[in-house]
């Protein structure tokens, strides 16, 4: 093995994957992760938490049946213990001849630093420093401004490493960190809210500013918002809510819902679903994004999944189970809820791109008339991945003659995801990446049913 398989967690990994007994596969998930949370208000911290945790996830797959246990503790017999429960859930499952782990293949994983050691080094006090100091200046930054709701830091550094007895091996690290601000500004009587963030892989490009302006911008923005007029129209989202949206397009991608038929692109492949000219790739090699790792969670190397070209439907996310159902190789594409779950296939950083070069205010000067949205509500009540119907309530500004107007709020956007994707008319190189399975960015979709007055 090389160095970095050589690490503790990998050999006592494998020693795990090594026991299969003949006619037996068994996989072993370890994971450590440290992260720390800070909370500052009224020019104090309020609360501040730091937290270490480990665990093993152990699958075993026999007779094609398979049994999962996992436990919080890497003792050895924590281990054992855990080993003999995954072997007798075994015999609890129903048959699955798809049940499936990985086997090596010939792709090699993409080197990338998604570790900064800075995160761990800088001392607590620094970044206690930086969060009470963004919430004093949020505070005097807008005379609107009534209340600074919190300021918060936030920062997580962990390892995971899987091994099979199939032969697979694989060991990543990484780490993120964060800070944001949540405000209330108000006029007379009426208030609104905002909250800003700024992410970051190394703690030197943490940006308190940008976060406290992009609050400030939010709430100040929507004073004096009302119900607007009820009618058909153009719809701009602001990148926040193209994540959302996104998001929601990718659990359509999963080769675990397409197989199951729980989806609304089920049957599609090779069909136009998106606008003429647009492309949707899955790319956990982009180490721009937070979701970004050198394998996925199989331990097979990340790769560059094309799921969408010129509009036309490619193909969908698998990992080895939902491929065996599908007659295909897997798209390494598994992703866990960490060591206490089993792998299942998923979009894990998803970005849209159309090939131009428009920005906010592109976007906003060729809509011409419509609406701005800032922020969606009831996303998992009113959006439905299967049918594809869309309905969510709505904050933001009216567009008029291709520029920002007045604010509204209480309203509510509604079409179906099939109609949505096909009428994109626009998308900004604003690209945001925040923690998620998708980028943000803004996009213009010409027809929506708007309601509210």
């Amino acid at each position: 093995m090389s160095k970095v398989l050589n690490k503790d967690i990998v050999k006592m990994a494998c020693c795990i994957a090594e026991q299969a007994l003949p006619g037996e596969q068994i996989e072993a998930y370890i994971s450590r992760s440290t992260t720390l949370d800070i909370r500052a208000f009224d020019g104090e911290v309020e609360h501040l938490v730091s937290a270490a945790s480990d665990g093993v996830g152990i699958r075993v797959i026999s007779g094609h049946r398979q049994g999962f246990a996992y436990c919080g503790y890497l003792d050895d017999e924590a281990i054992k213990k855990t080993l003999s429960e995954a072997r007798d859930n075994v015999s609890f499952a129903n048959e699955d001849i798809h049940a499936s782990m990985a086997y090596p293949d010939e792709v090699e994983a993409t080197q990338m630093e998604l570790l900064d050691p800075a995160i761990a080094a800088t001392a607590v006090s620094e970044k206690t420093r930086l969060v009470v100091e963004l919430e004093k200046e949020t505070r005097k930054s807008d005379p609107r401004i009534r209340q600074v709701d919190s300021a918060d830091y936030s920062d997580v550094t962990g390892e995971a490493a899987i091994c099979n007895s199939n032969g697979v091996q694989a060991y990543s690290e990484g780490s993120y960190c964060d800070i944001s601000v949540s405000v209330i500004a108000g006029e007379g009587s009426d208030s609104q809210t905002g909250t800003g963030f700024s992410v970051a892989r190394k703690f030197a490009l943490l940006d308190p500013k940008t976060a406290m302006n992009d609050a400030v911008t939010r709430a100040v923005r929507l004073l004096g918002a009302g119900k607007p007029a009820g009618r058909e129209c153009s719809v701009v989202l602001d990148p926040r809510v193209t994540a959302t949206l996104i998001s929601v397009v990718a659990s359509a991608l999963s080769g675990e819902y397409v197989t199951k038929g729980r989806s609304f692109l089920a049957g599609r492949v090779g069909e136009k679903i998106m606008s003429s000219g647009l492309s949707l790739v899955d790319d956990p090699t982009d180490s721009r994004a937070l979701s970004a790792d050198l394998y996925d969670e199989e331990g097979l190397a990340s790769r560059r999944n094309e799921l969408v070209r010129d509009g036309v439907l490619m193909g969908f996310v698998y990992d080895s189970t939902s491929a065996s159902r599908a007659g295909v190789q897997s798209t390494a594409s598994a992703v866990r809820a960490g060591y206490s779950s089993g792998p299942v296939a998923a979009c894990r950083a998803l970005l849209l791109s159309s090939g131009d070069s428009h920005t906010l205010e592109d976007v906003v000067a060729n809509v011409g008339d419509g609406l701005y949205v800032q922020s969606v509500t009831g996303v998992h009540s009113g959006v439905n991945p299967i049918s594809g119907d869309f309905s969510v309530g709505v904050e933001g500004i009216m567009i008029r003659g291709g520029a920002l107007a007045e604010p509204v709020r209480e309203a509510t956007i509604a079409s179906t995801l099939q109609k949505m994707l096909l009428s994109i008319t626009h998308v900004a190189n604003d690209i945001q990446w925040l923690p998620g399975n998708a980028a943000g960015q803004t996009i213009a979709i010409s027809e929506m049913v708007l309601s509210g007055n």
